[in-house]
């Protein structure tokens, strides 16, 4: 049988019984767009995890602790302070800038336009720390937070939302935040991203506001006590740290001075972790992975359930045809053939359902846009999902076309 005639034969089969075929590839659609999807996924956090730490360069170091810590009558864990980290600029030999960070979820009004981002109280080192760059206007100092000064920088997409299509008209303007009226000093350059160190909700730095530390432990952070009871909430003002090594080769002996250092200062068993940012990026890249594996492994599953059905139908076909097949044996037709029929049936059917599941796909977008998981669609996600919708069609539809090319003429021409 000429190949020709073979695939004509396979597809008039499948036209025959085209809604048991598109029953029997659901699985496969929803397998293969599963993928498409966890690949896209995947990319994007990685993209996301990547964007969020470009900005730190490769000397810097996070110093930060559990997000609540509770110290109950001076007996529980001490806390670093502002001055203890930034004392370790000038007595650690390997340190040479520390930067502080404290972040909360506050509206900013200026006029009628609000908005509700992320502000971040920080020193004037962590411009440094993050490099960060002025669009328009100048970055505050640490006298502005000496003497509580209520100054703001904006991120560059903030001040384009709240002051139109000119961000820098923004500065010399009052805005309000949580109440309080906070002069803008500087519009922030357009970051991108998430800007090195991410805010509240993983907000990026173009949607954020800047303000000195104590000004925000004074008006947006802080800690509330009762009893001799304090509890300090990461959600309402987590402070972390951000030390940069003198070079990339005293990363490690860095870390070890902090970490000494800290034990020396509010005693060991602190519950501080020190990451040089590597390792940071490591972990977080980790962490999306793992998350992408297990997707991935769901979609395996949905693929499996799928390829079980392809072998159902495949085997109802076999015994609907078997005196098709005992007439093409008794005319001269080999093995390989009757194999290779019903197996390009199978991954017909596999590539048909891989298809819809990448035309499904082009739909992903619009429909994550109403939730907040990223996508980026990618190549290698069509690729991907159409090598396992294949792959899914040959394994399980081996088995019924090797039973097919295995029945005697003189059986399947008896046979009812």
């Amino acid at each position: 049988m000429r190949f020709g005639e073979m695939v004509r034969s396979v597809l008039l089969s499948i036209i025959t019984n085209k809604f048991r075929v598109f029953l029997t590839s659901l699985g496969i659609i929803i397998g293969t767009f599963t993928i498409i999807m966890v690949v896209g996924i995947g990319k994007a956090s990685e993209e996301a995890v990547s964007e969020q730490y470009k900005r730190l360069s490769v000397e810097s170091i996070t110093i930060q602790r559990a997000r609540m810590q509770l110290s109950i009558g001076g007996l529980g864990a001490k806390s670093l302070t502002k001055d203890d980290a930034l004392a370790m600029a000038e007595l650690l030999d390997n340190v040479r800038s520390v930067a502080v960070s404290t972040s909360t979820s506050s509206d900013i009004v200026y006029g009628a336009a609000s908005r509700t981002v992320s502000v971040q109280g920080v020193n004037e080192t962590y411009a440094e720390v993050t490099n960060l760059t002025m669009y328009s206007g100048e970055f505050f100092t640490d006298e502005d937070g000496e003497y509580r000064n209520r100054v703001a920088v904006l991120g560059y997409n903030l001040a384009a939302s709240l002051f139109g299509d000119y961000p820098e008209d923004a500065v010399g303007e009052n805005v309000y935040i949580k109440g309080a009226r906070f002069t803008v000093v500087g519009v922030l350059d357009r970051i991108g991203g998430s800007g090195g160190v991410t805010g509240t909700g993983g907000s990026s730095g173009d949607d954020s506001a800047f303000i000195p530390y104590d000004v925000a432990l004074k008006y947006t952070s802080g800690s509330v006590g009762t009893r001799g009871a304090m509890i300090t909430m990461s959600s309402g003002g987590q402070t972390v740290f951000y030390a940069l090594a003198n070079n990339i080769g005293s990363v490690r002996a860095a870390i070890r001075e902090i970490n000494d250092y800290i034990d020396e200062t509010i005693g060991p068993n602190s519950g501080y972790s020190v990451t040089d940012i590597g390792s940071t990026l490591n972990s977080a890249m980790e962490a999306a992975n793992t998350m992408s594996s297990l997707l991935m492994a769901v979609a395996a599953i949905v693929l499996a359930v799928s390829g079980i059905g392809i072998m159902n139908v495949l085997m109802v076909a076999v015994k609907e045809r078997t005196r098709e097949i005992g007439i093409l044996k008794s005319i001269g037709a080999a093995r390989r053939v009757i194999l290779l029929e019903f197996l390009l049936e199978a991954v017909f059917i596999s590539v048909f359902g891989g298809l819809l599941g990448v035309a499904l796909s082009y739909y992903a977008p619009a429909v994550l846009a109403y939730s907040s998981i990223d996508y980026l669609a990618s190549f290698d996600g069509i690729m991907l999902g159409l090598c396992f919708s294949v792959i899914t069609g040959i394994i399980f539809g081996y088995y019924p076309a090797s039973r097919a090319s295995r029945l005697k003429p003189i059986d399947a021409l008896n046979a009812e």
